[in-house]
């Protein structure tokens, strides 16, 4: 919960992890522990989290499937994470990419960077998870939990479920307002529930060549076409890559496209959301229900391991 939603977060993210729901026990939590290490505002945290919940549930995720609730509402986890940090070997740790990445960019890290990878290890390990997906890019947080999971089990017996990634098909980097990949770090985003003014002037901004409106214009190398195949149907991408390579059609028209197909999109997903932030209580409700049964489960686990290593 560092900040708002935006379309990369939704088709890269929330889309995917959305779908699951339908295929087995799936636990989505927030993960306001792990953002301690860059969000110090408090007051922002809370509102990042609460809304983050609220985005979810606006986009299909359904609390009667799927369990959603905040990090820290299961203490247990930093209790696992301490002791699965006394069998964790440092190279480990220093080798993961995070750390490696932002040390390299001359960040100073903190000791929750150092030992983020423990923690998203406890995150897994607690709820004796079975699947975890993952892109194939950031399998190496799940390689570090099975590595530390079979150093808890080889010390003290059979404590811990070992989790067995699921490497999910990458989805396409959705660019941002300028081409680079979207990211609220490059200034380049469309918010996921932005409002119709704001949304209307971002996409018509959007950078495009110099082709005059008469002459064609290549689709698969246009930012416009990469976006509008996120929402359009298979039909309306073809007539519109059709206008593209006839010519006769301007960028500010195809902009105008693209909004329209963006706002109508996203319209059954704005009018939950509108409903959601009228029933607080309900939102509330749904991660109180589902931090308990969390907690219920992350207790049993952490029975287990008090036992195992001698703390009962």
């Amino acid at each position: 919960p560092t900040g708002r939603l935006h379309l990369g977060n939704f088709f890269g993210m929330m889309e995917p992890a959305i779908r699951l729901q339908d295929e087995g026990d799936a636990f989505y939590f927030i993960a306001d522990y792990h953002s301690l290490t860059s969000v110090k505002d408090p007051a922002a945290l809370r509102e990042n989290s609460l809304h983050l919940a609220i985005d979810f549930l606006a986009c299909g995720l359904d609390p009667a499937k799927a369990t959603l609730f905040r990090q820290s509402e299961v203490p247990e986890v930093t209790e696992l994470s301490w002791i699965l940090s006394t069998l964790t070997p440092m190279p480990m740790l220093e080798n993961c990419h995070s750390y490696k990445d932002k040390t390299a960019r001359g960040m100073v890290p903190n000791a929750g960077l150092f030992t983020y990878p423990v923690l998203m290890a406890a995150d897994l390990l607690i709820y004796d998870s079975q699947l975890v997906p993952v892109g194939r890019a950031h399998k190496q947080p799940v390689e570090a939990t099975r590595d530390i999971a079979a150093k808890m089990n080889a010390a003290f017996g059979e404590v811990l479920t070992i989790p067995v990634p699921r490497i999910k098909e990458e989805t396409a980097v959705v660019p941002g307002l300028d081409g680079q990949k979207m990211s609220k770090s490059y200034n380049n985003i469309i918010g996921l529930f932005e409002e119709e003014k704001p949304l209307r002037k971002k996409i018509m901004g959007i950078l495009t060549d110099s082709t005059p409106v008469e002459d064609p214009k290549d689709p698969d190398s246009s930012l416009i076409m990469t976006l509008y195949k996120l929402v359009g149907s298979a039909t309306e991408v073809a007539a519109m890559e059709a206008d593209f390579r006839r010519g006769g059609t301007g960028y500010g028209d195809f902009k105008k496209r693209l909004f329209e197909r963006v706002w109508e999109y996203f319209a059954p997903m704005r009018a939950k959301r509108a409903e959601l932030m009228e029933n607080l209580d309900h939102v509330h409700a749904v991660l109180k229900q589902s931090a308990e049964k969390a907690r219920g489960i992350a207790q049993v686990t952490m029975d287990r391991v008090r036992r195992a290593t001698g703390l009962r």
